[in-house]
């Protein structure tokens, strides 16, 4: 599938990406892509279209968002603080509101960012993590931090498990609008940004599972608990509908196709995301991929690795780090948007822009989701 956000970016550089040898990008030319390139140390900007360069334009988002409603509302979030949280990555003038709800019920100071790697066949990476070494990252309010269980994390994965590399963060989209919104709200939170790839369900397991454990691991030594000091933001914008996507299972498109995509969104969101206590990660793979060829998507999320992969990993943090008696992960759904639900973000003279048009033709969905232990009056499924 080709990332929505990279529809417009792609085609301007085809050129280029037609010139390159074979063989991954040089750090150079995925820089010179970037709206606002990396330096040594620093990781830049790729998209400074669709979210905030400057914080005087995070802050006009930021209370366009509080002021706007949901474009559909599922359920409340969970009243404890979240272990993991289902968040899209789109345009924040198509977003926004989503952000907001979903990162809400965020109160960790050190967030793991589990995020799509839109451009993974161009670096030819699948079946590894894929970490970066950057310093800071870039926001419009100043430097992000990277917390210390990032170099952690990686030594305990070893070689076999994980890949450091800074031009493959630097070619993604998917972590920068949420790694914005997160520094925005608390100057002091630190991050573990990590891309997941295409990988068969097996091995996403397994990784899931060495994750898990490693990062279970160095909370105890550090004494952090899930939810309260410590949580994961899984990245995924939902249904991508159009021709140009190569999906229209529901007609070229059109009111009724945008109603019926809409709606299938929210079965995969209600019923196999949020439906079992624990989330059950291998029944959301099966429900984005064909489990015998993971090459072969069932359905245009973008989030088809990153979202099974994330919830496994959550889960098994949970289990791991709570007391015991402690209820299970349960997940809630929060609420459901569409590019084409919804006017634009009003934020005026800002600067900011779309980065792919929204029409009934063309239009992305934005699932909403929090995980908590369940609440004593909450069923387990």
């Amino acid at each position: 599938m080709v990332a929505r956000k990279l529809w417009l970016s792609l085609l301007l550089t085809l050129p280029a990406f037609a010139a390159e040898p074979p063989g991954p990008p040089a750090p150079a030319q995925v820089r010179r892509e970037m709206g606002i390139p990396s330096t040594r140390h620093q990781r830049g900007q790729k998209d400074t279209v669709g979210y905030a360069c400057t914080a005087a334009q995070m802050a006009a988002v930021v209370r366009a968002a509080e002021a706007s409603a949901l474009p559909r509302s599922l359920g409340p979030a969970p009243s404890g603080p979240a272990e993991a949280v289902l968040c899209p990555h789109d345009d924040y003038l198509y977003a926004a509101p989503c952000y907001r709800a979903a990162l809400a019920p965020l109160r960790a100071r050190t967030v793991v960012l589990v995020g799509v790697f839109h451009q993974a066949k161009r670096f030819g990476m699948r079946d590894r993590l894929v970490f970066e070494d950057y310093r800071s990252w870039r926001t419009p309010d100043g430097p992000l931090a990277l917390s210390p269980l990032r170099e952690a994390l990686c030594r305990a994965l070893g070689n076999e498990a994980a890949v450091v590399d800074d031009a493959a963060h630097d070619s993604e989209h998917s972590l920068e609008g949420i790694a914005y919104w997160l520094k925005h709200r608390d100057p002091r939170v630190e991050v573990v940004p990590v891309l997941v790839p295409l990988m068969d369900r097996a091995r996403l397991e397994a990784l899931s599972v060495r994750f898990a454990d490693a990062l279970a691991a160095l909370c105890r030594q550090r004494g952090l608990l899930p939810g309260r000091d410590i949580a994961l933001v899984l990245s995924s914008d939902g249904v991508h509908y159009g021709a140009d996507f190569d999906y229209t299972p529901y007609g070229p498109g059109g009111l009724d196709a945008c109603v019926r995509a809409m709606a299938a969104d929210e079965a995969i969101l209600k019923e196999i995301l949020c439906g079992a206590s624990p989330p059950d990660a291998r029944r959301a793979y099966e429900a984005f991929q064909d489990p015998l060829d993971p090459a072969k998507r069932k359905v245009t999320w973008c989030g088809r690795f990153s979202v099974p992969f994330g919830l496994a990993a959550s889960s098994r943090l949970h289990a791991a780090l709570s007391p015991p008696g402690t209820p299970l992960l349960t997940g809630y759904p929060i609420g459901y948007g569409c590019s084409v639900a919804q006017p634009l973000l009003k934020v005026e003279a800002t600067g900011l822009g779309t980065t792919a048009p929204s029409n009934l033709y063309h239009f992305v969905g934005y699932p909403v989701a929090a995980y908590a232990a369940a609440a004593p009056d909450r069923p387990r499924s």
